[in-house]
């Protein structure tokens, strides 16, 4: 098993377009999981893209 690419922050937010606090509001409400490295949090690129792809559904 490959290593995981671990995520600042603002790089997740940048990979999914929204501000820096929709992430943290995330990663706090455990909807996307979050490992804490002395005071700021790193998130997993595939927790990213689990998230992402879970949060779409069709419209009309």
């Amino acid at each position: 098993m490959p290593d995981p690419k671990f995520l600042t922050i603002a790089e997740v937010a940048t990979m999914m377009r929204v501000s820096k606090m929709t992430v943290y509001r995330l990663v706090h409400g455990g909807d996307l999981p979050a490992v804490r490295v002395g005071r700021s949090f790193r998130v997993t690129e595939d927790d990213v893209n689990d998230y992402l792809r879970k949060s779409f559904y069709d419209v009309g």
